[in-house]
């Protein structure tokens, strides 16, 4: 019978905290700013944020939340903060090397791609000529051994032909050797 158990988490031990106290080091500036829901007009057609998803900011709206100031209103009028960071980082970042690199990158793919193409198809080639060369190499084999068969058949037919003779005219046999001797092969 399988026994059931329940597990129960441990809480993880506290550790004390030394917590600051408010005293003359304490800097009101420094605490984050308060959150409030602020009112942002549509973006106006034809601006470069239009298609953003992310609103605008004006400078007095961010000012007034930096300081704490509730009595702004933080309206659409003034320079758009996105725009500002838009321009500045443009300005930052000089798009001429990236394009050349993106370029050159671009570039190189595609010479290593043509290049993998012939190496592929020259490995095509390669494997044919391989297989035809093998081919080859197999017919010449064959009529190598069919030769050296034949010359067998030949070198026999000879020796018996030639031990015949020498049974049945030994005299011409032994004046034709004196005349035209036997090259013995080493």
């Amino acid at each position: 019978m399988p026994s059931t158990q329940t597990f129960q988490p441990s809480s993880p031990p506290t550790l004390p905290l030394s917590v600051p106290r408010k005293g003359s080091q304490y800097n009101p500036l420094s605490q984050p700013a308060p959150l409030r829901r602020t009112t942002i007009s549509p973006p106006q057609p034809g601006s470069s944020v239009a298609s953003s998803a992310v609103p605008s900011l004006t400078s007095a709206s961010y000012a007034s939340s930096a300081t704490g100031d509730e009595s702004s209103t933080g309206g659409a009028s003034g320079v758009d903060l996105v725009e500002l960071l838009n321009e500045r980082l443009s300005n930052a970042v000089n798009p001429l090397p990236v394009d050349r690199s993106l370029a050159r990158q671009a570039q190189t793919s595609g010479e290593l791609n043509a290049k993998h193409r012939e190496l592929l198809e020259l490995q095509a080639l390669a494997q044919r000529r391989l297989k035809s060369t093998r081919a080859n190499f197999a017919d010449g084999m064959k009529a190598a051994k069919e030769v050296k068969r034949d010359l067998e058949w030949t070198q026999k037919r000879v020796s018996t032909l030639k031990t015949k003779a020498e049974k049945k005219y030994p005299t011409a046999y032994r004046s034709a050797n004196q005349r035209y001797p036997t090259s013995v092969d080493g």
